[in-house]
């Protein structure tokens, strides 16, 4: 029954996750003034901000701006059964709907498989309930830096206050020994954030974006292990090379080109909080 209810609840986040990505994007193109036209409100009109509110906005199309029945909502069925085309308009709906769907969905599953340590008691549980939900913010950031390479502080700082307020209650509660834990939290913190905070800081904001440095420390709270900020600013390191390198040999990138890195973080991240730990004893041992 808990894989039925991970699933559901993954699908469900996912299709949040688009449609935040997606609202939050209409906004910031009001804001700049550029607006967003549709058939239905008349060539001249625009639509109004509240229309993508985040609490109170209404399902649309993104192409005729329809309001959408229940029936064209549900996770990944929808798009399938209409064929990937809005039924109003009859335009295509990005395949990315039903993968970030899924993928949600994969997330929340591997999550709870493969929890270092498993899940048994309550503390294992609030650790893991407050990974699931920072993971949708993290996805609708790396959505979002994907596409438009910005990490919007909208997004930034509900996920950071969510970890924060995650890890609290855990150490609170559950953490027997309290000051080392928060001691190495502030460290794992210092590590994740503060590393790209000295590279933008040299490099006057050309090399790395702030937004990277917000990020660190969302990532460095979840991990709360300056071990697994460290690896996970290697593994993310790792991970944009192999990306980058075949598309400087393509051309499709020169010398110089803007990757947004905050993808890696957060893939990295979720990696390292996963496996990250068994690599961390196995040298220890061979240490002792």
């Amino acid at each position: 029954m808990i894989w039925v209810i991970l699933t559901v609840l993954g699908l469900c986040a996912g299709s949040f996750v688009n449609a935040l990505v997606w609202r939050l994007r209409q906004q910031e193109l009001l804001a700049q003034n550029k607006g967003v036209r549709s058939k239905n409100y008349g060539k001249k009109s625009l639509i109004h901000n509240s229309s993508f509110s985040i609490l109170s906005g209404r399902s649309q199309c993104p192409h005729c701006h329809r309001e959408l029945a229940a029936k064209d909502l549900v996770p990944v069925l929808s798009w399938l059964f209409l064929r990937g085309k809005c039924r109003y308009c009859n335009r295509p709906i990005s395949i990315q709907y039903p993968v970030v769907e899924l993928t949600t969905a994969a997330i929340f599953n591997i999550s709870y498989a493969y929890w270092p340590g498993g899940v048994y008691g309550v503390g294992d549980w609030v650790i893991l309930i407050t990974w699931l939900v920072t993971s949708v913010g993290l996805l609708a950031l790396l959505i979002y830096d994907l596409k438009w390479m910005l990490l919007p502080n909208k997004i930034i700082y509900p996920t950071l206050a969510i970890a924060v307020t995650g890890r609290l209650i855990y150490l609170v509660s559950f953490e027997s020994d309290l000051e080392p834990a928060i001691a190495e939290w502030a460290l794992s913190v210092l590590i994740a954030s503060g590393i790209f905070w000295l590279i933008f800081t040299m490099s006057s904001g050309k090399w790395i974006g702030y937004g990277d440095v917000r990020l660190g420390l969302i990532t460095g709270t979840i991990l709360a292990d300056p071990l697994l900020s460290l690896m996970m600013i290697f593994v993310a390191s790792v991970l944009g090379t192999l990306v980058a390198l075949p598309a400087l040999a393509a051309g499709r990138k020169r010398i110089g080109s803007h990757i947004p890195f905050g993808p890696f973080l957060i893939t990295a991240t979720a990696i390292v909080l996963i496996v990250g730990q068994a690599p961390i004893d196995w040298y220890k041992r061979l240490l002792e």
